[in-house]
């Protein structure tokens, strides 16, 4: 218990430090932001801070910050550290300079960004992972919600034809959802869905704190770090199954949908960075109501998803426990249309495909979810395809956060500004992705020894990389820069 709560502090006080000393040296001013100079009624729509706040964190808060936790948790106490030092430093430090970036830059999504700052052959790179993982997302967005609103909310068989129609009927609200102005349908509901999700949250919360902290102790064998039950190894693996609760890629395509959508600069701070700091919040709470249970006699090999349920009727009892559930459900839904919304912006940005009309959105939408639909069947009728799409998703989530973190950097860089605080950042995770997929059955299945190798090379060619890069084509952006 009293790791958890260490870390919790680390956490608060240190987001709360750390995130003005981030804004410091981005320095926000008064000038007009893409919400109101650009305003069109779709994209560009001026709304308070509140509300941006409350939508930006139901985008970026998924499935990831709870099922990552329940498995992360496996890996020991160290979790209670981890994911909130990494979550101060990297997690929100990301989300806040890709925001404020993309507010700088009309509002333009980061494969644009990309192409600005580091060139158009990085660019061609960005955007095909960038739009693999926003169909990953959309898809386990899909899946999860889908099956836990099956086996849990109406106690039926989630192979049976009960989940196909809900499975339909979450995909016809993402096609809703991404057709519509920001502010007819996500700004309508989502305030609901908020408080579900903020309830639930302080549920566990309170659950955990009153059990005592009796079974808050390390799960398997170690002090800091458990020996993990399936024999996986802290690093890299820990960072890419906890991923959204600590860093995350698809947050960059969240934040600029909402610098959209922010009417000053000054706001930037509350809504991008402490909207991660309650994403790690939430990390850390689930991550402690699975130890509790783990402890108290469930399998280690037990379902992520079904932790959900059992984690919540443990700390909130039968009806909580269902309250508790609804609000799980609430994250991926409102993280799945989003990422379908960022998609198409993306594509749209990339073709010059003009937005402004229904027809042209619709469209766009009905041609982007025919891959997502086809990645869906296979995911749910191959016995293994699930782990498969989700160990591709937190690979393909931490390699795009890589290149987020490598834009930010430049720009840092070409502005005079400290480009460390994003450059170390970068440079770690760098060594975590390349190591990962050199290791992994989903990769090149090498070594450790060697994966490790590869990953402190990659490390340092990205810190080359920034480097030459801001070298290369500071000048000519300082001449174009607003």
């Amino acid at each position: 218990m009293a790791l958890f709560i260490i870390g919790l502090v680390i956490l608060g006080v240190g987001g709360f430090f750390y995130g003005k000393f981030v804004e410091k040296v981005f320095g926000p001013d008064d000038r007009d932001t893409p919400a109101t100079r650009l305003a069109d009624g779709v994209d560009y729509v001026e709304m308070p801070k509140r509300k941006n706040t409350l939508i930006e964190l139901l985008n970026i808060a998924g499935t990831g910050p709870i099922l990552g936790p329940i498995q992360g948790i496996l890996f020991g106490p160290i979790a209670f550290l981890t994911i909130p030092i990494v979550c101060v430093i990297a997690g929100a430090t990301h989300d806040y300079f890709v925001g404020m970036i993309s507010m700088r830059n009309n509002g333009h999504q980061v494969p644009r960004l990309i192409d600005r700052y580091m060139g158009k052959k990085v660019n061609r790179v960005y955007i095909v992972i960038v739009c693999i993982l926003m169909l990953l997302t959309g898809v386990v967005f899909i899946y999860t919600p889908g099956d836990l609103i099956v086996n849990d909310l109406l106690g039926m068989d989630v192979n049976g034809s009960a989940i196909w129609i809900t499975y339909a009927c979450i995909l016809l609200y993402y096609i809703v959802a991404t057709l519509f102005p920001i502010d007819k349908i996500i700004g309508k509901i989502y305030p609901i869905f908020g408080a579900i999700l903020i309830l639930s949250a302080i549920g566990i919360f309170i659950g955990v704190l009153t059990s005592g902290g009796a079974d808050m102790h390390n799960i398997t064998e170690g002090v800091l770090i458990s020996k993990h039950p399936m024999g996986q190894r802290f690093i890299p693996i820990f960072f890419i199954t906890v991923a959204c609760g600590i860093l995350s890629g698809f947050h960059g395509s969240q934040a600029t949908l909402i610098s959209r959508t922010t009417k000053s600069e000054f706001e930037g701070r509350g809504i991008f960075y402490n909207s991660m700091i309650i994403e790690g919040f939430i990390a850390m709470v689930w991550a402690a109501g699975a130890m509790i249970v783990f402890n108290r006699g469930a399998a280690l090999d037990t379902n992520a998803t079904l932790m959900v349920g059992n984690i919540s009727r443990t700390f909130m009892g039968k009806i909580g426990g269902l309250f508790a559930v609804a609000g799980v459900i609430v994250l991926p839904i409102t993280s799945g249309d989003t990422a379908f919304r960022s998609l198409r912006l993306m594509v749209a940005e990339q073709i010059n495909f003009d937005q402004s009309t229904a027809k042209n959105r619709l469209l766009l939408a009905l041609i982007l979810f025919i891959p997502a639909v086809l990645i869906l069947f296979f995911a749910k009728t191959n016995a293994a395809g699930f782990q498969i799409l989700w160990r591709y998703f937190g690979f393909t989530n931490q390699l795009v956060a890589v290149f987020a973190l490598a834009l930010i950097s430049v720009y840092l860089r070409i502005h005079g500004k400290n480009y460390l605080l994003t450059l170390i950042p970068g440079m770690f995770y760098a060594f975590i992705v390349s190591s990962y997929i050199a290791s992994a059955d989903i990769g090149l299945h090498l070594p450790m020894t060697a994966a490790y190798v590869i990953g402190v090379v990659v490390a340092i060619l990205f810190a080359i990389g920034v480097t030459n890069v801001a070298k290369k084509r500071g000048p000519d952006l300082m001449k174009t820069e607003q």
